[in-house]
């Protein structure tokens, strides 16, 4: 199947189910989860905040990634990435930076693009709001706030993402650091490390993200 197939294979039912599950408690001792968590800032009002989302000249941060789920919602005021822009569901999103975007444009497009603008562009015209929602929801783990210490001891864990059906593997290579691979559906492309210096964005939260060096694909490209 063709990474630019994957949207047509979604239904809206299965999708609306994944993201209507209950939530893990932030008072109860769960696998994988944080206690303590139960601030309700959204890692859409993170992402966004003081201009957060503007394409800029550091491949560093998310503003591919915020202008993304901005688009999906705009197109698809239902779409279950809007959990993102709503505090009180418990999710861990691992949010690719702007260099891994431009990394996946040139693996799927065949060209480099100099700015942010015309990477976003390139990936909305070329693989459409469908794809871009379907990549999106791979990147969302729904009903648990996993932070980097929960990250650090789940070596071999497989974690089930808001895309139906779809799973990632983690894979701790150094527990003090902590230095973390995600393995995905896609090994051609080269997995992604998480950021040890972007982790635990919104900590405190039901909401908790963690920077990542690559996209992660749920189907081989």
């Amino acid at each position: 199947m063709k990474l630019r197939h994957l949207a047509a294979s979604l239904t809206a039912a299965a999708i609306a189910v994944v993201l209507a599950a209950p939530t893990a408690s932030a008072s109860t001792t769960h696998k994988g989860t944080t206690q303590g968590t139960t601030g309700t800032r959204s890692l859409a009002a993170v992402l966004t905040a003081h201009g957060g989302g503007t394409f800029d000249r550091n491949w560093y941060d998310y503003d591919i990634v915020t202008q993304a789920v901005l688009a999906v919602l705009g197109a698809k005021p239902s779409s279950p990435v809007g959990a993102l822009t709503d505090g009180t569901v418990a999710l861990t999103a691992f949010l690719p930076n702007d260099r891994a975007f431009q990394i996946l444009d040139n693996r799927l497009n065949g060209t480099t693009k100099r700015t942010e603008g015309a990477v976003f562009a390139s990936l909305a015209t070329n693989q459409g709001i469908d794809l871009i929602e379907a990549v999106l929801l791979y990147h969302v783990v729904p009903g648990a706030t996993i932070d980097s210490k929960a990250a650090s001891k789940a070596n071999g864990a497989v974690l089930n993402t808001a895309l139906p059906g779809a799973s990632f593997k983690v894979r701790v290579l150094e527990q003090r650091i902590p230095l973390i691979t995600l393995i995905d559906n896609a090994p051609a492309v080269g997995n992604p490390f998480v950021n040890p210096w972007a982790l635990n964005i919104n900590k405190g939260n039901k909401q908790i993200a963690h920077g990542i060096t690559r996209v992660l694909l749920p189907i081989a490209v």
